[in-house]
């Protein structure tokens, strides 16, 4: 980390003071993190700027109010007046009817640089809508948390796209979501009329809290720029029965069950680079094991340049399947992983993290045509 904050104005920052030449009727895919350097809204600002029709939220709502996975209704905006859309539940056709009758679609989300965060992916079914309906499409950048420096993971398999990877790239990509969308657009075969408005005075070697940024969690069990680092790697865990600290004040950055050994556990693997793996006790107030006492594993990050959060969750999974009866894997772990590799009885972790690490490589080597910055 560095010692200093460095000033960086997001993209949404650099259309307050400059202007852009918005097109006819707008609408703005947002959510409570689409704010000014103030943290003014977003929206407040565009009103001034262009016409701003419609707003549309994604998972979580555009108020980030709502759970994981909860269908989000559409409704007015008391303060603005305006109408806002889901573009995320079982039926999103009003909310896509309202998309496709606008001139241009601005996207100003918070990202976290992970593949199963869904916010992207609203985004890219926006960008398709807008191709194929001639429809202008403009992404404020904003930073990537963990920094646009590393990729690590598995590159997806075409075979297990869904809403949580939607695409062949790796679970963590080291783009910003304008970089991100510039890709997609091309390797994708999207096409739309794509335009990022970049930020100012951010590096890919900086983390989130390197900037003079404030951050906003960008969901709720997202609190903190560590949690983020440790959703790499433990986000995996929702494919099974043990918790991943939902419901606690450390989602992700915990992982536990009512029946788990953490002391075999973290024997069995040893003490990893960048973080302390430490036996702790937690009891959730909602989601898994809800009020039930579990054994946890914490993971407390030392060291961000050298931790790697992939690995160190698929050592874990690795090591509580070989020492734990009673762990359970869900078909979604296909979907959060991207493979099914980790489903097969001869899995080796180490042979599968470097086999995978060789192909995201690859993968980072061609995505360094659409760096920005």
């Amino acid at each position: 980390m560095k010692s200093a904050k460095q000033k960086v104005l997001c993209g949404a920052d650099v259309v307050a003071r400059d202007g852009f030449d918005f097109q006819g009727k707008c609408g703005l895919i947002t959510n409570h993190t689409g704010v000014l350097r103030d943290l003014s809204s977003t929206v407040d600002m565009l009103k001034e700027k262009c016409s701003l029709t419609f707003l549309f939220g994604p998972e979580h709502g555009i108020r980030g109010d709502f759970q994981a996975g909860k269908n989000v209704t559409s409704y007015t905006d008391k303060k603005t007046g305006l109408p806002v859309y889901s573009l995320f539940g079982d039926d999103i056709s009003e909310s896509e009817k309202a998309l496709t009758s606008l001139d241009t679609v601005i996207f100003d989300i918070q990202d976290v640089g992970a593949r199963f965060y869904t916010y992207a992916y609203t985004m890219t079914d926006a960008m398709k809508l807008c191709a194929e309906y001639g429809i202008k499409f403009v992404v404020f950048d904003r930073p990537n948390p963990l920094g646009g420096i590393k990729a690590e993971g598995t590159l997806l398999d075409r075979r297990f796209s869904s809403f949580v990877g939607r695409f062949p790239t790796p679970t963590r990509c080291g783009l910003t979501i304008g970089e991100f969308s510039l890709m997609m657009n091309e390797t994708e075969k999207i096409g739309c009329d794509l335009t990022v408005i970049p930020m100012e005075g951010w590096k890919r070697d900086m983390y989130y809290d390197d900037t003079d940024l404030v951050f906003i969690q960008p969901s709720p069990n997202i609190p903190t720029v560590d949690t983020a680092f440790a959703y790499i790697g433990t986000c995996i865990f929702e494919g099974t029965n043990l918790s991943e600290g939902r419901g606690t004040t450390k989602p992700f950055e915990m992982i536990g069950a009512p029946w788990l050994d953490s002391r075999a556990v973290i024997e069995s693997i040893g003490q990893q680079d960048g973080v302390i793996l430490r036996e702790c006790s937690f009891t959730p107030t909602f989601s898994d094991y809800m009020n039930s006492f579990c054994h946890g594993i914490q993971l407390h990050v030392t060291d961000r340049d050298i931790f790697s959060p992939f690995a160190v969750g698929i050592r874990l999974l690795d090591a509580i399947r070989k020492t734990h009866s009673e762990l359970e894997s869900e078909p979604f772990i296909k979907d959060l992983l991207g493979t099914d590799e980790i489903l097969k009885p001869d899995f080796n972790p180490d042979i599968f993290i470097a086999r995978e690490q060789r192909k995201v490589d690859e993968w980072q080597t061609l995505s360094k045509n659409r760096y920005i910055y």
